[in-house]
């Protein structure tokens, strides 16, 4: 029901009347519904029935999950108000097991508020007009990721967070377990292929456990190599997890995986695995055309394996907390990204408690994917619209940078991406000038960075303020290009250049390319964009995933003279030959395949026999010995 005025606030005076596909918002298309018009609130209703493998026993839970309602959400389950939830990209569950009745039934209603002229809540690029203008785009109001249920036992493993050191060989394992048994224990194995690499029983004796396992370290780095996950070689270490009572019966499982990877900073270079390594990115902002923010499995997949095949190993996820099963298709992959939090547009007091609570629940969510090496907490000022005169809004970045990095100690944080950065472990840069000669001129060497940080202003801003020099620091160009390519006098559409045709297009991007190959100081760039967008033609690819010229020339181009250098380069993905030839059977051929590929399956869950994604993002594991939960990180 859509109620655009606000009026209703009690489930049962509500007149539902009509039909919507979740979890596609209501101005998608795919939702059945395709209005776009202004909605400050909407509400759902559903009745489920529980069979058998759904309604818990005595010792048993049962969870109703949410991937994401924007804005705020209030869930009624039969009849009783359960939950609110303010956040309009993170996750939320509801224990509901104590709302069953005796019919077996739940019926779920949702409440979610989300005032389209609201510019103090978290936005990304959602449009507060009512069309889509310029790099602003439709609305997404209420359930636009899955919603499901998962039965578990009471005593269950609620969480795991997974970090790797590289430096001391050690993975480290936080775990948190509800309802913990007394004289219980939590059983981890370890594997990479077919070698287990760590079995242990840990005693608990509170709801958290923390356990650091060392691994047995091959030493040389030719022989590490094969253990450690990077785009060339995305190797991960699978997980299980199992919790037991004191009488040794398993309580809990769960699946999960983790890497040996680890980021950082050495003065003036971004590090991968101990070692300086050039980050090639494209800006991915995760629409399409029948479904706005929302995608299947396999359209996540492939848009992986699309920017893989331009040449790229990384991306930046713009304004957009993305699905999870695309950070799952990256870690599976091979695919470095930077995960951004959407903005807020003004500043005020709900501003800040809005981002930071937002902010911290998606780092929490995404902390145990190795794909993450970078936390884009501000993005161009947004949000904090005078941070070159308002000390508050300088302290907030500041805050958001600190309290990203107390949050995540093995990640760099970005200040303020693009401009204004009065803090940062990187400097990120926007410059959308279409002569590749002048970003030579601005970026060809550490004398020119330095004249360019302090006099030139892209975009009409200071690049570094409040004493922030940048200085020494890894350098990016974190924005550059937007070449539009309409193909049609009538076409609406803009770019910050424009090209005729493909033909002329891949000239463009060829010369701005050897460009930035040229400059040295970089550490990486992020080339605008990977798709159209709306209004924005400016995608290497159209918005149905067509490239604009042939995607080997493009890769060629993005991946630069030295390429010729590393093995793979003959690889359409970027894969090493040592990683090609240990991928072994459990790395099905299907995985790499681009098309529309109705029987692709994910890693663990989406084998055969398994419910997949699109079916049921859980599913418990108790004594009985049903599947183990999905993966958790």
């Amino acid at each position: 029901m859509l109620d655009d005025d606000a009026v209703f606030v009690d489930p049962v005076t509500v007149p539902f009347d009509r039909t919507i596909n979740v979890p596609y918002p209501p101005e998608a298309r795919a939702s059945g519904v395709h209005d776009t018009g202004f909605r400050r609130r909407v509400w759902y209703r559903r009745k489920v029935g529980l069979d058998d493998t759904l309604h818990p026993a005595h010792d048993e839970r049962l969870m109703l999950h949410f991937g994401a309602v924007n804005h705020r959400a209030r869930v009624w389950v039969n009849g009783h108000f359960a939950i609110q939830h303010k956040g309009g990209h993170s996750p939320f569950s509801i224990d509901v097991t104590r709302y069953l009745g005796e019919d077996e039934a739940l019926e779920i209603v949702v409440q979610a508020e989300d005032d389209p002229h609201d510019m103090n809540k978290v936005r990304g690029k959602m449009d507060w007009q009512l069309e889509p203008h310029s790099i602003w785009y439709p609305r997404t109001t209420g359930i636009w990721r899955t919603v499901w249920l998962e039965k578990m036992a009471k005593a269950h493993v609620a969480a795991l967070r997974w970090t790797a050191d590289v430096a001391r060989w050690q993975i480290r394992l936080d775990a948190d377990v509800s309802h913990v048994p007394l004289n219980g224990t939590l059983n981890v194995t370890l594997r990479m292929g077919d070698r287990t690499l760590v079995s242990d029983r840990c005693f608990l004796t509170g709801p958290r456990l923390q356990r650091i396992f060392q691994l047995p370290d091959p030493g040389i780095d030719d022989a590490r190599a094969h253990w450690m996950w990077s785009p060339e070689s995305p190797q991960l270490i699978e997980a299980e997890v199992s919790l037991h009572g004191p009488d040794g019966m398993m309580l809990d499982g769960v699946s999960s995986y983790t890497a040996l990877r680890t980021v950082g900073v050495d003065g003036d270079r971004f590090i991968l695995n101990s070692r300086p390594y050039y980050l090639r990115m494209v800006l991915d902002q995760g629409y399409w055309p029948d479904s706005l923010m929302v995608a299947s499995s396999e359209q996540l997949r492939q848009d992986v394996l699309l920017i893989k095949r331009l040449g790229f190993n990384g991306a930046r996820k713009h304004q957009k907390s993305e699905d999870p099963r695309w950070l799952y298709w990256c870690d599976v992959l091979g695919l470095c990204v930077w995960a951004e939090m959407p903005s807020a547009y003004g500043f005020s007091s709900e501003t800040v408690h809005g981002v930071m609570e937002e902010w911290k629940e998606l780092v929490e969510r995404d902390i145990s994917h190795p794909c993450v090496v970078a936390w884009v907490p501000t993005n161009e000022s947004w949000g904090v619209p005078e941070l070159m005169y308002d000390r508050r809004q300088i302290d907030f970045v500041r805050a958001m940078y600190h309290m990203t990095r107390a949050l995540d100690g093995s990640r760099p944080v970005v200040g303020n991406d693009g401009w204004e950065m009065p803090c940062g472990d990187f400097v990120n840069i926007h410059d959308y000038h279409a002569d590749p000669e002048v970003l030579v001129e601005r970026y060809a060497t550490r004398e020119q960075v330095a004249y360019t940080l302090e006099h030139v202003r892209p975009a009409r801003r200071r690049l570094v303020i409040d004493g922030f020099t940048g200085a020494n620091m890894p350098l990016f160009l974190s924005e550059f290009g937007g070449i539009a390519c309409m193909g049609g006098k009538d076409a609406k559409g803009w770019g910050y250049s424009v090209a005729r045709d493909g033909d002329e297009l891949l000239a463009r991007y060829r010369a701005l390319m050897a460009a930035i190959h040229r400059c040295r100081p970089l550490s990486g760039f992020c080339y605008t964009q990977l798709t159209d967008t709306f209004l924005e033609k400016n995608g290497l690819l159209t918005e149905g995933r067509v490239p604009k010229a042939p995607i080997e020339a493009l890769a060629e181009a993005t991946r630069g003279p030295e390429a010729m250098m590393y093995d793979w380069y003959v690889d359409p993905l970027g894969h090493s030959e040592q990683w090609r030839g240990k991928r072994g059977t459990n790395f099905p051929a299907e995985w790499m395949r681009i098309g529309a590929s109705g029987d692709v399956r994910g890693h663990h869950a989406e084998r055969p026999g398994s419910p997949g994604p699109e079916d049921t993002p859980g599913h418990s594991s108790t004594a009985s010995g049903t599947p183990p939960r999905e993966t958790m990180k």
